[in-house]
């Protein structure tokens, strides 16, 4: 009998760092930061043109939505232009193999 020759052992999976993992939050976080600065200027400048509290009550937390949403892609944007993918699992050999190999055949 033969022993069963045994698989190459996979690759450790990719582990973000606390930091990766957080930085969703810290988006959300930031964009409810500007959609709550928004409505209370909303509110508060309301307040001085002596609006009528039926009319004001609708339209600072639509201001303050609007601003959230908005405030999340602009973040998400400027997010997706600094991100950076996790390096790929080499495809080489020991201390560069395939390095040797092509310069043995010639390329």
């Amino acid at each position: 009998m033969t022993t069963p020759e045994r698989p190459a052992e996979a690759p450790e999976p990719f582990r973000p760092s606390l930091k990766d993992r957080l930085r969703p939050l810290e988006l959300l976080g930031l964009a409810a930061a500007f959609a709550a600065f928004l409505a209370l200027v909303t509110f508060i400048s309301l307040q001085e043109w002596k609006v009528d509290w039926a009319e004001r009550w609708p339209l600072w937390p639509i201001v303050g939505g609007v601003g959230f949403i908005v405030g999340l892609v602009v973040l998400a944007m400027l997010a997706l232009v600094g991100y950076e993918p996790p390096p790929a699992p080499s495809q080489q050999g020991v201390l560069g193999e395939k390095d040797e190999q092509r310069r043995s055949a010639g390329h």
